[in-house]
């Protein structure tokens, strides 16, 4: 029997007997309850490629990429195998987004610049412009490299590009707040290592 079966047996056997004890005793079985956790998923790492100088590395899943990246403080988890890189260039796909949120310049550029100081980056300068009829594109200049946007409100989609180096970004800080300010109903990711230490010494 498992230990689900097992504690809702037990529950309505207590059940019974404790009805006639009056509210106290029930409320005190269904704080229990309400205890009870089920046993969290086991989290999947993201998948790697490492082909012909490139080392990529993809995910779909919002939770087991932001674990991921929390690893490592500073956002560039390598995994045992993987050799060194002077940066990542990590692309998001952002998509059902509410398309309000995607449209004006002012908004979007709040958000980005927003991203870059939760992520602890040093901003040199930003630029931002807005399409007519739709989109948005820009760029914040960071001391580390950049993070650059552009935006289909039609479509309720962004694409946004992190290129980070230096080892100090807090990367799944800016995540996070793109997550909140954009509100996707999916992301999907992509980690492109740039500057592989054996290419660069080729």
């Amino acid at each position: 029997m498992s230990t689900e079966v097992f504690v809702c047996s037990a529950a309505v056997a207590f059940c019974a007997i404790a009805v006639p004890q009056g509210r106290t005793t029930l409320r005190r079985l269904f704080d229990f309850l309400r205890g009870i956790r089920s046993p969290r998923a086991t989290v999947v790492e993201p998948k790697a490629l490492r082909e012909n100088g490139w080392a990529l590395i993809q995910c779909d899943d919002v939770e087991s990429f932001e674990e991921w990246l929390g690893k490592d403080s500073n956002g560039l988890p390598h995994g045992n195998e993987e050799e060194p890189s002077l940066g990542s260039h990590l692309l998001i796909e952002l998509f059902g987004c509410e398309p309000q949120l995607l449209e004006q310049e002012v908004s979007v550029a709040t958000t980005m610049i927003q991203a870059a100081r939760e992520s602890e980056a040093t901003i040199v300068e930003e630029s931002f412009h807005e399409f007519k009829p739709y989109g948005v594109s820009g760029a914040v200049i960071i001391q580390e490299s950049h993070y650059t946007i552009h935006t289909w409100p039609e479509h309720g989609y962004a694409a946004v590009d992190l290129f980070y180096c230096g080892g100090t970004v807090k990367v799944a800080r800016a995540v996070e707040t793109l997550r909140q300010r954009f509100r996707p109903q999916r992301i999907k990711f992509l980690i492109v290592r740039r500057g592989i230490e054996s290419e660069v010494r080729r």
